[in-house]
């Protein structure tokens, strides 16, 4: 059996980042698998072609249960199955959320999470291309994943959508990941020279030469080893052969919210009732893997616009034929860029409270019908628009994760009990409100032909719209939350409870789902996992000082 001195389950955006780190050391030994292949499809790189990802070989392609609450659907759940996780599938948006988000972490018992402890992580992961006078006190411009708001192709609505929300009353804000973040502005992405930066493109492919690194792709995690509490092995499948590699110092999972705690509880680690249902052996019992789910929802609140300069008329042949074009030859267009162009975030209840909505904004349109795919831009009118996606950030409704079966090849059970919570639904309609005045406001409406959904601005009309057309912003967290309460299945280090040498580093660890578009947080969960293992001792000077304090 192979044996190496880290393992790290997942290569998506917090794994690549743990590879990259744990590997520096020429001594330590790191393998890295990841079940996708590798990242080298045009599509994962090229910006303007982020929709193709959704429902392709590198995707997952999971759905929730029926969602009782959501007219039964069953809604799509993109997750990226490839090297770089997400990062290589998603909009590229870099939204770090708000410091008060870590804070709470802190003060839930999770020590070293406050925001003055993972700013410098923040920073020292990123390289800032738009650094401004006084950005440097929060912005890096020395790390490996490259960060920009500007882009070569950006319609007159992006900027006609900020200046309506100045008009309405918001704060004009240029860098929501700076001082504040409450305020409207562009949006700033995981974008440079044209090309996506994903975890692998930053993070691994500048070090796939180290000898002591093992980057093992089309590789399913089928299992941990786990004796006396203590995680020795990993089990993979790789085609049809069933391999084992054991790790003498730790294993880290980083696969998602979704799929680490399907691995924990493939391992025996859970509900001893759950586990037992489907014949697994408990370890440990874990009361916590798979609940705590939240997610952000969105939906489009948008109009047709007078003249053909947003994204539709790009989709049929003639278009995209035209978008290539520009990409390759003139070095412009919309496929440099995300579909997303500018943001605001707000407290919709009271303007001066921390924020609890974000308004993304897209040059899109989405028609008056509901026949269409949102993660099929095929499906979408040919004839331009603009669409605002009110995003309730704080939901107050959880769900969970479960297993199928003991098969690691089938999908988890996911339940995420959207809309649940009455109140989930009430702030979204109060979101499309807010959105339709925006789009009426003068500064808008010149530029408008009609809106085209919700057709009724009526509450019920909203609601209607709602049940019919909200989706996930694939934002999943917490399922394998972090503290110190029963239901916490890691504590503040990332360490399993009651298992040595086991940590899990990504999304699911968070407690509370952050402000905003979760992927800049996974990054800095990835450096700070590693900082923690490598530094076991290392303490923050604000933790020092409280010590010392504590004692006079």
């Amino acid at each position: 059996m192979k044996s190496v001195d880290y393992i790290i389950v997942g290569a998506g955006t917090a794994g690549c980042v743990l590879a990259n780190r744990l590997s520096q050391n020429p001594d330590n030994t790191v393998m890295l698998l990841e079940a996708g292949k590798r990242d080298v499809h045009p599509n994962i790189h090229i910006p303007g072609a982020y929709a193709k990802n959704h429902k392709s070989g590198h995707d997952w392609g999971f759905h929730t249960e029926e969602q009782k609450h959501v007219n039964n659907r069953k809604i799509y759940l993109p997750r990226g199955k490839v090297m770089g996780g997400c990062s290589s599938t998603n909009a590229m948006a870099y939204v770090r959320g708000n410091r008060a988000d870590y804070d709470n972490w802190a003060m839930m018992g999770n020590e070293g999470w406050s925001y003055k402890d993972v700013l410098p992580l923040f920073k020292k992961t990123e390289k800032f291309l738009d650094l401004k006078t006084g950005d440097a006190v929060y912005r890096g411009d020395k790390g490996e994943l490259w960060v920009s708001e500007k882009t070569p192709f950006r319609t007159v609505y992006a900027d006609a959508f900020i200046e309506t929300c100045k008009a309405m009353g918001m704060s004009e804000n240029q860098d929501y990941n700076g001082v504040a973040q409450k305020g409207v502005g562009p949006f700033q992405f995981t974008i440079a020279n044209g090309k996506r930066q994903s975890g692998a493109v930053a993070f691994i492919k500048p070090i796939l030469k180290r000898r002591n690194l093992i980057v093992s792709t089309q590789s399913l995690v089928e299992q941990i080893e786990i004796n006396n509490n203590v995680a020795k092995a990993v089990v993979y499948r790789k085609g049809n052969t069933i391999n084992k590699v054991s790790a003498s110092k730790e294993i880290i999972v980083c696969a998602g919210a979704f799929q680490s705690p399907q691995i924990l509880m493939l391992s025996g680690i859970g509900d001893p009732d759950e586990l037992g249902a489907h014949k697994i052996e408990t370890k440990v019992e874990s009361y916590g893997v798979g609940k705590n789910l939240q997610d952000h929802l969105f939906y489009g609140v948008g109009a047709s616009v007078k003249k053909q300069d947003g994204l539709n008329h790009y989709i049929p042949v003639k278009g995209q034929v035209k978008a290539l074009w520009q990409y390759f030859v003139s070095k412009s267009g919309p496929l440099h860029c995300s579909p997303l162009e500018s943001v605001a975030f707000l407290n919709i209840d009271n303007p001066t409270e921390e924020v609890n909505f974000q308004y993304q904004f897209a040059p899109l349109n989405f028609g008056k019908g509901y026949d269409f795919d949102p993660y099929d831009f095929k499906t979408l009118p040919t004839k331009d628009g603009v669409s605002i996606l009110p995003t309730l950030l704080h939901p107050k409704s959880r769900g969970s994760v479960s297993i199928a079966s003991k098969n690691p090849q089938d999908h988890p059970v996911i339940q995420p009990n959207f809309l649940s919570e009455e109140e989930d639904l009430h702030q979204l309609i109060k979101g499309g409100r807010l959105a339709l005045d925006i789009l009426k406001h003068e500064i808008m409406n010149k530029h408008l032909e009609e809106i085209v959904g919700p057709l009724d601005h009526s509450d019920d009309g909203i609601k209607d719209h709602i049940l019919k057309t909200v989706e996930t912003v694939y934002h999943p967290v917490g399922t394998c939350k972090m503290g110190k309460d029963e239901m916490a299945v890691v504590d503040d280090k990332l360490k399993v409870h009651g298992v040595e040498n086991l940590r899990v580093a990504d999304a699911s660890i968070m407690p509370k789902i952050i402000s905003g578009n979760t992927n800049a947080a996974c990054f800095m969960i990835g450096e700070k996992a590693a900082q923690m293992i490598l530094n076991p001792l290392t303490k923050t000077r604000e933790r020092v000082a409280s010590e010392i304090m504590r004692k006079t």
